[in-house]
């Protein structure tokens, strides 16, 4: 009952008017004098305004909060500078800047990104970065045309992904609405999206749009009653069509080393039918993976999948943490011979709706620093060219694509992006089932404020304009396709106060060059230290 009340309580300010005309109309018989009746129109005016707010589909907060969602929008239309003491002061750093959220409204509602005056960062910090330009641009790059296909030596279905994807994120944690958006976003663009680990729903095949199913270690989807892989369930699932790829998560960039746990309260009927857990009881996400324990035998559950599959792209997602480890899945590769389609690199940076402290501030390597480790192994093992990157942790504006490419990727994936596109306000109330947009929670009636379909288009706009937006960058650097960028494309002022391309400052090895019997010794020449992991690296346990 109290919940309902609380529910309810976000329209009393329209209530209010309502009851307050009411109340003023019927003393106009009375007293019928100018205040009188300019109060009369003032709260009938504002009780439409209301109901206009409660039907109309564009503006979530509107649909939530009648009439004092304007508040907000009010406060929108003073200078930039007063607009962030109202609503800035007094508040935590947000994980994202007011900047980025607006670029990706402008691109979503297909406003122009255009700014005046010149750039809004000090260029001469340390750490400040941009991208080095040619005198001889390439001209007009389709965005369609922003595509790598993923698929190794032992993959029959390859898949040309784009090189901006939607992020891992699940139905559980996002509403079925924001899932329907997202998915008929993608449809209409031609990218694709992450399910998460909460599985595939009926939200995510409603529109048909490219799926990367994702394989927590819950195994939602494909699970016993036990909760262990069921290889039946799980190629049932993988050959429907509109799953493309399936990623293995091994940890996530947010809360890396963590499993989740779905309260039962919280585990509606749709939630148990799409993860194929009981109603009534807590879903808890192990830590870590029954289905294999160690490096080989993931390489050979890889295998298994592919074949599960009938072929199509596997992979696995993970946020690096002890070096070892990854060095360790990297000699399962050349021993084995079995290698996965592509890796995802998630980032601490990465975003969740709910994680420990800790584990958010201090726990698991960022992406940038992880996404180099990787790639300049798996040069080192004669292994890149098989297996194609995407990175996840922060990437919201073209520049933040064409860095992560420049530093080895070969796409990359959003999900806070694409959460901003279809209503996120960063109001941080993931975890309370209280999002008053409608996109971060399972309140039927707070969800139904954000309308799928127009949202979809912002989806769909957000996605096309970043990639003009990239097309632009490629070109004034003279490339035709993200894969052209190098370290050497970006320049980075060092803390020294110089200038130099971030070649100099990332790892690099030759290719091949771990093949050797001396492989820690190159590790040593090219990063002091790296060689005692890979000797202590051990392809039978992490």
């Amino acid at each position: 009952m109290l919940a309902k009340l609380r529910a309810y309580s976000r329209y009393t300010p329209w209530w209010l008017c309502i009851l307050s005309a009411l109340l003023i109309v019927s003393r106009l018989s009375l007293e019928a004098s100018l205040p009188t009746w300019l109060f009369a129109v003032f709260f009938i005016w504002m009780s439409f305004l209301g109901l206009s707010d409660v039907l109309q589909k564009n503006h979530a907060i509107l649909r939530n909060y009648p009439v004092s969602g304007h508040l907000r929008f009010l406060f929108e239309t003073f200078r930039p500078e007063i607009r962030q003491y109202l609503l800035e002061s007094d508040t935590e750093k947000l994980p994202f800047s007011r900047n980025e959220r607006a670029l990706v409204y402008q691109r979503a509602k297909g406003a122009s990104d255009k700014r005046p005056l010149g750039t809004i960062e000090d260029v001469y910090k340390s750490g400040a970065e941009w991208l080095a330009h040619t005198a001889n641009p390439t001209g007009h790059i389709a965005p369609n045309a922003l595509r790598t296909l993923v698929g190794g030596k032992d993959c029959t279905q390859p898949y040309a992904i784009s090189v901006f994807n939607v992020s891992a994120m699940s139905f559980g944690a996002l509403s079925a609405n924001a899932i329907m958006a997202l998915n008929k976003g993608a449809q209409m663009g031609g990218f694709a999206h992450d399910t998460g680990e909460g599985s595939v729903s009926a939200y995510h095949r409603k529109h048909g749009g490219d799926l990367i199913w994702e394989l927590g270690s819950g195994y939602f989807g494909c699970r016993t009653a036990e909760g262990t892989f069921d290889r039946d369930l799980f190629a049932k699932v993988a050959n429907d069509p509109q799953i493309k790829m399936i990623e293995i998560k091994m940890s996530q960039g947010a809360k890396p080393g963590h499993g989740g746990v779905l309260p039962a309260a919280k585990i509606t009927p749709e939630i148990a039918i799409t993860r194929g857990i009981p109603l009534g009881q807590d879903c808890v996400s192990p830590a870590a993976h029954s289905a294999f324990r160690n490096p080989l035998e993931l390489m050979y559950f890889i295998a298994e999948l592919r074949q599960l599959s009938n072929g199509k792209p596997i992979g696995f997602k993970l946020c690096i943490g002890k070096l070892r480890e990854w060095f360790a899945l990297v000699k399962a590769m050349m021993e084995t011979g079995i290698t996965p389609d592509f890796i995802v690199i998630d980032g601490s940076e990465g975003g969740t709706g709910a994680a420990p402290v800790e584990f958010v501030d201090h726990v698991g390597t960022p992406m940038r620093d992880g996404l180099r480790l990787v790639h300049a192994t798996l040069v080192g093992a004669g292994l890149r060219s098989e297996i194609k990157l995407g990175a996840s942790g922060k990437i919201i504006s073209a520049f933040d694509i064409t860095r992560a490419c420049a530093i080895g990727a070969d796409w990359c994936n959003s999900a806070r992006g694409f959460m901003f596109a279809v209503g996120c306000i960063q109001s941080r109330t993931c975890h309370t089932d209280l999002c008053p947009t409608g996109v971060a929670t399972q309140d039927a009636m707070r969800q139904k404020a954000l309308d799928p379909e127009d949202k979809a288009h912002r989806v769909f706009h957000y996605h096309q304009n970043t990639l003009i937006a990239l097309g632009e960058l490629l070109s004034a650097a003279g490339y035709q396709h993200p894969s052209e960028l190098s370290a050497e494309s970006v320049i980075r002022r060092t803390e020294s106060g110089k200038a130099a391309p971030l070649s100099h400052s990332l790892l690099a090895l030759e290719e091949g060059e771990l093949l050797s019997q001396e492989a820690d010794l190159h590790l040593d020449r090219h990063f002091a230290g790296l060689g005692k992991y890979w000797l202590e690296a051990d392809i039978h346990q992490w």
